[in-house]
């Protein structure tokens, strides 16, 4: 195995990363972006009212992706695996 495959690895790494966290980071910010226009609006500055959307959204659309997150975790994890195979 040389450099060149350690930084292809790498890479994917990085891109399965980005592509399992990205739908629960962007609902999060679109959740987050909403509750503050809506606090500014209305003058409430209430604390909890900037968490608690945020912490339902994020654990409904963890449940809802989770498939998705999961198939692309074995996918990248076959892939894996086939390389190891492939160099013993």
């Amino acid at each position: 195995m040389n450099q060149l495959e350690v930084l292809e690895i790498a890479r994917d790494a990085v891109i399965v990363v980005i592509k399992i966290a990205s739908p629960v980071m962007l609902i999060a910010l679109l959740v987050g972006l909403t509750v503050s226009l809506f606090q500014a609006l209305t003058q409430i500055q209430e604390m909890t009212l900037a968490f608690v959307p945020k912490i339902l959204v994020i654990f409904i659309s963890m449940v809802v992706f989770l498939p998705f997150m999961l198939a692309t975790l074995m996918e990248f994890a076959k892939q894996l695996m086939d390389r190891i195979v492939a160099l013993g």
